[in-house]
């Protein structure tokens, strides 16, 4: 029954690790159609390779064993709890003979408590369960309905003992999402009041457009009012980034001078799900005009003091799409559109490094591709880069978990076989999560992955410690990985020193299918523009201003 569910929630794939509470869950996922067991190589990956493909399939699900594979793959449920990613997380977990009878089996804390890892998963998750025959249907159908409604993981413990048992499962009655027609026109008066005093409106775009699968709504609405339009880094690509309504990506007082300035002079800025936190916001450094604010969020409006509940953002974008018509935008706000900082060029002769190796992949990146960036000099780069038509950025710059993007890569590329993904992933990060590198050439997944090779963790030397040997970390063979980590013909694998060296590899990549690996060296303290005062903003707020100087 539970399988059955996932497929009608669009679950085709479920990441994992076998455990011995699971093992017959994993006989009847075999003896389903048209959903595939991805084994990784532990649950931790499990969860993020989930989350990848979650972020372009709309679903991701994850299948661990009870205790040591639940608190492996928590952290990464709580990153997709806080990045806003739908997960079914479903746990093999002792028979229920044992619960009842407070057995101390393997796998517990051997005093009889079959309670304390749900209590850690219900902190992180928006629904959990227990599963029973007596009121499994019931039960499957109210978590999932709740991961459908808040877009956020649920949790689901599955006794070993009942996998086979016969339940009666009638046509699920999914949760209504519609909006009460009062407050829908009542919301939708507001908003058009809004817009008919404003002079210089700007839309904000956040994580809920992917969440709830808004891009096209979005641009329909900005191009009925002609109002441009900027993203927080949790929002980009989710609408185009391209045309005269795109501003670029919006960060407070990191974002392009001319976007700050639009967002920051706007007296009518809507945000879509927006919420300010400290990476998103250039450090809290967003000015926005006092009740110029206009908050959307999913089932609710905010604005000038007044809360409208009982709404949905998605009908209320049509609404107001339905209510403008076919009406012609009104020049006054044309002529207030500005446009992005222009693509990077990489001058003759410069000396390798960051700055020339970011502008040399720029355009490298072609439209349609699925581009991954880890935290840290990865992230800082994309998120400030141009990219290209129909391209998909998948970063993490809330939960901000090194190693994610790895395995998240995984389950982009099960999600979207036919699209080429690149990865940007520091030295770091990679040691946390490599042994996923695996499975990528295990399913021959279609990847370009970039190794920055900066001799450890080049995001904290920005912040603290530029010489302490708590930054560095163990130097790998990293070009030789690939090889190891598979059998048959070994793996395109590179490495690179210089800007030469870094044509020649974009050459011989760039028509290259399955997995490359490039390994591109740089000196410890070379990072993207902007990393160090990054690094400097969050040195300040994090330790105050009598820390050791820093650069």
């Amino acid at each position: 029954m539970l399988l059955g569910r996932l497929r009608q929630y669009g679950v085709s794939r479920i990441y994992g690790v076998p455990g011995d509470y699971n093992l017959e869950f994993l006989d009847l996922i075999e003896r389903t159609p048209d959903i595939r067991f991805i084994g990784t190589c532990n649950e931790l990956n499990a969860a993020y390779a989930a989350d990848g493909d979650a972020r372009l399939s709309g679903v991701g699900a994850v299948l661990v064993t009870y205790g040591v594979g639940d608190l492996s793959a928590l952290s990464a449920v709580a990153g997709a709890c806080a990045e806003g990613v739908p997960l079914v997380v479903i746990s093999g977990m002792p028979p229920l003979h044992a619960v009842q009878s407070r057995a101390l089996v393997h796998h517990t804390l051997a005093d009889g408590d079959y309670d304390n890892v749900m209590t850690c998963y219900r902190q992180f998750t928006a629904a959990s369960t227990r599963l029973h025959p007596a009121s499994a249907t019931m039960e499957t159908d109210r978590v999932l309905n709740a991961m459908q409604v808040a877009r956020r993981p649920v949790y689901i413990q599955f006794p070993s003992d009942i996998c086979f048992a016969e339940v009666d499962a009638p046509p699920p009655v999914l949760a209504s999402q519609a909006s009460d027609p009062a407050l829908l026109a009542r919301a939708v008066e507001c908003l058009t009041q809004r817009l008919a005093r404003a002079k210089r409106p700007v839309v904000l775009i956040d994580a809920m457009v992917r969440q709830y699968g808004l891009g096209a709504e979005v641009l329909r609405f900005c191009e009925r009012y002609a109002i441009p339009y900027a993203a927080l880094s949790t929002g980009r690509t989710l609408v185009a980034e391209s045309g005269p309504l795109w501003l670029g990506q919006y960060g407070g007082m990191a974002s392009a001078p001319e976007v700050a300035a639009y967002v920051h002079a706007s007296d009518c800025v809507i945000g879509l799900g927006v919420r300010f936190v400290d990476s998103t916001s250039g450090y809290f450094s967003q000015h926005i005009l006092p009740g110029a604010m206009v908050d959307v969020q999913p089932f609710s409006l905010t604005s000038n003091g007044e809360n409208i509940q009982g709404i949905t953002a998605a009908n209320l974008l049509d609404a107001m799409v339905r209510r403008q018509g076919e009406q012609p935008p009104t020049t006054r706000l044309q002529q207030q559109v500005v446009s992005g900082s222009p693509a990077l060029s990489s001058p003759a002769g410069e000396e390798w490094g960051q700055a020339a190796f970011w502008r040399a992949v720029e355009p490298f990146l072609r439209a349609g591709d699925v581009v991954l960036a880890d935290n840290g000099s990865s992230m800082v780069a994309m998120l400030h880069a141009h990219l290209p038509e129909q391209c998909s950025l998948l970063v993490q710059p809330v939960w901000a978990a090194i190693g994610y993007s790895l395995p998240a890569a995984l389950g982009a590329c099960l999600a979207t076989p036919r699209r080429r993904h690149v990865l940007f992933i520091g030295d770091g990060s990679f040691q946390m999560t490599a042994q996923e590198l695996s499975s990528l050439l295990r399913h021959q997944c279609n990847i370009v992955v970039f190794l920055i090779n900066n001799g450890g963790y080049t995001i904290e030397r920005m912040i603290l410690g530029p010489q302490a040997a708590y930054n560095d970390i163990a130097d790998w063979d990293y070009a030789a990985l690939p090889a190891a980590l598979g059998k048959g013909p070994a793996p395109l694998s590179l490495r690179v020193g210089n800007a030469k060296e870094l044509d020649a590899a974009l050459t011989r990549v760039a028509g290259h299918e399955g997995l490359a690996f490039v390994e591109v060296g740089f000196t410890p303290m070379d990072a993207p523009a902007g990393m160090a005062a990054m690094g400097q903003a969050v040195r300040h707020y994090d330790y105050g201003f009598g820390t050791p100087d820093a650069p």
